[in-house]
């Protein structure tokens, strides 16, 4: 038997979305107020779930403590009131969609959950705009 488990948890951020190969023409085109040159800011919230077997010795999947304070060091305290494109080195050459920041998320967090358990990333950019990366 296999169980899903979850913790919700949020971060602020500012980024802009362009591509320094392209005209400032084709940015606006693609990309439109997200290429602001001053960049913008989102109140991102952020679902991460580990699924696997519980274990039969705790009755856990994944102790949420543990998973609580993997979010805090790996996400939390890396993104939180940044300037995504400035301030974290993921983002040097890769563009900070929210896509992006979710596949960024995940592969901060695979190395630190139980290789037998799936990670699910799921993003929220705006209450109505989301992402799910699985891996």
């Amino acid at each position: 038997m296999r169980v899903k488990v979850s913790r919700k948890a949020n971060f602020n951020a500012a980024h802009r979305l362009y591509r320094p190969d392209w005209s400032h023409e084709k940015n606006d085109a693609v990309f439109g107020k997200c290429n602001n040159p001053n960049f913008h800011g989102h109140n991102y919230d952020l679902i991460v779930s580990v699924e696997g077997p519980i274990n039969q010795e705790t009755g856990f999947v994944m102790d949420l403590k543990v998973l609580k304070d993997l979010i805090k060091a790996h996400v939390e305290d890396t993104l939180d009131h940044k300037n995504l494109n400035t301030d974290v080195p993921e983002f040097k050459n890769l563009n900070p969609t929210a896509e992006n920041i979710a596949v960024v998320i995940w592969n901060k967090l695979r190395p630190h959950i139980d290789k037998t358990h799936t990670l699910e990333v799921v993003l929220y950019e705006t209450p109505r705009n989301f992402v799910t990366y699985s891996g």
